[in-house]
């Protein structure tokens, strides 16, 4: 039977001429719109076979791609949220009807939960990032013939907030718990994010070659990394019980979090304004430029995408130009330009 009713909705059942058998919903409970979108399947399927027209895909399956890419992502729970908004705007459109001034309008501008907050441009643009990427994927795949033009909102500039050494011992003397103090001790001395930190198990901890590896499913990146370890980041190490999988745990659990209050507190006592846990990192980046490592190792270490990334450290070492600052003098040869300057005046007399 081609068309028949399953629950509220007519689905459809079409034999292409290559013999392929499609079925699926026709999204109405209304018989004779079914019978269109039948016919109009059946039309497109003929076209795809017998003219070589290239199939139209529905916007639900660059969907499916984006998330079949994103698998292994620390931020798949995340895309779901982008994926789940995208289907709300476009489902049931073909991919080759969905323009780019249509996406650029359709961006979220509000928080999709109750709050209903303002979006951050950054925010925004992660929401564009997503379907560009299902965008990307479809015309790798050969579904469209172009991928659609979709401009990016203007974000504030990098915000780097680092704080020196003797106020990091001020930050940690003012926690009121160890299992904190080794957090955020360890967080400066590795560069490690606060996921990586609390998701890092026994397993992945090599105390004897002095290294740690920062899994695929735990890495903002979705790759894996080594995690170097120095005399310090060792000894915060072997402090921590083995009561759990889990490096850093609290009677043999996994901590979820980290002590927020604790930290916001131990901040205050420190008088550090502006200051985020994740701020640590930077710290750690921040040092290490100041030190010279270069900005590729650091890259590395920290497991940034592109170097780009990284750049926004750079300012913090002049190390790398001292060596052409000394081009350009001319105090130093005053004698000699006083005796240029005389042998013009004889000239001219």
């Amino acid at each position: 039977m081609p068309i028949y009713k399953r629950g509220k909705n007519y689905w459809v059942d079409i034999s292409a001429p290559d013999g392929a058998r499609i079925r699926r919903s026709a999204g109405t409970e209304d018989k004779k719109k079914a019978q269109q979108y039948h016919d109009k399947i059946k039309h497109e399927l003929w076209d795809i076979t017998k003219l070589e027209k290239k199939p139209d895909h529905a916007f639900e399956d660059i969907i499916l791609l984006a998330m079949k890419d994103a698998e292994d992502q620390a931020l798949y729970e995340t895309k779901k949220g982008y994926a789940k908004y995208w289907l709300s705007v476009f489902k049931g459109r073909s991919v080759s009807s969905v323009k780019g001034d249509e996406i650029a309008r359709m961006m979220p501008t509000h928080s999709l939960h109750k709050s209903r907050k303002p979006l951050a441009n950054g925010t925004v643009n992660r929401y564009r990032a997503f379907i560009v990427r299902a965008l990307s994927l479809a015309f790798k795949h050969g579904w469209i013939e172009h991928r659609p033009y979709v401009p990016s909102l203007r974000e504030p500039k990098v915000r780097v907030r680092w704080i020196r050494k003797w106020q990091a011992r001020e930050l940690i003397d003012g926690l009121s718990t160890d299992i904190m103090r080794r957090i955020v001790s360890f967080a400066l001395l590795t560069g490690a994010r606060r996921g990586e930190i609390l998701s890092l198990t026994w397993e992945n901890v090599d105390i004897e070659n002095r290294n740690a590896v920062v899994t695929a499913e735990n890495a903002k990146s979705g790759r894996a990394r080594a995690l170097p370890l120095n005399d310090e980041a060792v000894s915060i190490l072997r402090e921590c019980e083995k009561t759990c999988d889990f490096v850093f745990s609290v009677n043999g659990e996994k901590l979820s979090d980290i002590d927020r209050k604790d930290f916001e507190q131990a901040t205050t006592r420190a008088n550090l304004t502006d200051f985020r846990f994740h701020d640590l990192r930077h710290t750690w980046a921040s040092w290490h430029v100041q030190n010279g490592t270069p900005l590729m190792m650091l890259k590395e270490m920290g497991g940034w995408e592109t170097l780009e990334m990284v750049k926004k450290y750079a300012h913090l070492s002049a190390e790398h130009l001292n060596k052409f600052v000394g081009s350009v003098t001319f105090l130093a040869q005053e004698n000699e330009i006083e005796a240029l300057r005389n042998r013009k005046n004889a000239a001219n007399y």
